[in-house]
């Protein structure tokens, strides 16, 4: 009807329309695939450098990166709310607030470890390295959710941020990182500019892991969901990530690929994310 009518004005409208509808159809398949307890909530992501050395220290500030381009790119709010620094490279460990709709729904796809394959830029000899990170992802528990922490199980330590992290966190005196000594959890907070603050924050992300931990003991089926803890080595990652002697991204989990690699260390990760979140769906 458009080409016989050759009429802009309905041409434009049909335009408008059809963006509403794709719109709509996204929206709709969304809430489809995310419907699970918490989806709608903030998400807390953790980064951890595994075995590797420097090299997998410096791929942990990679996926930081990568994660917080991903959320800017889709609009989330992000803060850094511990980053533990070496002093020659990278990052030993990060922990992130992202703040937004459907946060925790997209990223705890991304609850796993992460392998990259490069010339090593520590390698003298420019040989190919293997390294390993993990990511973890918790939701932010509303304040109704009752996790019971006993006060004599925890040990709390105060510090002061310093290294390369501060790129990311305030340095001040009043960093707070807390154990919880029956699981061995440990969360920091270095973000804010008061000690109580610090520890606040820092009690709401062990608040997230416990109930996070309860739920996978709890029930196999969420156990599968969320993902045991595995050790940062070969034949645990859930993706790859190859810049040498090709440039590849593969999900272990879907099959999907992408060969643009930087587009992705970019934040361009939606791809994965859906696929994850499809697949779960579809059984």
């Amino acid at each position: 009807m458009l080409r016989e009518e050759e009429d802009e004005e309905l041409q434009e409208e049909f335009a408008t329309r059809s963006r509403e509808l794709r719109r709509a159809l996204s929206r709709r398949q969304l809430l489809l695939l995310l419907d699970e307890d918490y989806d709608r909530s903030n998400a807390i992501l953790t980064v951890h450098a595994g075995s590797g050395g420097l090299d997998s220290q410096d791929w942990a500030e990679m996926l930081l990166r990568m994660y917080l381009r991903w959320a800017e790119r889709d609009g989330y709010k992000t803060t850094v709310l511990e980053a533990s620094s070496d002093d020659e490279a990278g990052l030993k460990s990060a922990t992130v607030l992202v703040e937004g709709e459907y946060s925790y729904g997209y990223l705890k796809s991304e609850k796993g470890v992460h392998r990259l394959v490069r010339i090593s830029p520590f390698d003298a000899a420019h040989r190919r390295h293997t390294s390993f990170a993990s990511v973890g992802v918790s939701p932010e528990l509303p304040d109704d959710v009752e996790v019971d922490i006993r006060a004599e199980d925890l040990r709390v330590d105060t510090f002061r941020a310093s290294g390369a992290g501060g790129q990311y966190v305030n340095r001040t005196d009043s960093a707070v990182r807390i154990t919880h000594i029956p699981t061995g959890i440990v969360v920091s907070c270095q973000n804010e500019r008061s000690q109580h603050m610090n520890r606040q924050v820092a009690m709401n992300v062990l608040k997230s892991r416990l109930y996070e931990r309860a739920m996978q003991e709890r029930s196999d089926e969420l156990a599968a969901v969320v993902g045991d803890k595995k050790e940062s080595t070969w034949g645990s990652q859930i993706r790859s990530y190859v810049l040498h002697p090709y440039t590849l991204v593969k999900d272990h989990r879907t099959g999907a690929e992408k060969g643009n690699v930087q587009s992705v260390l970019d934040g361009d990760i939606d791809e994965f994310i859906m696929g994850y979140l499809r697949r779960r769906k579809n059984g």
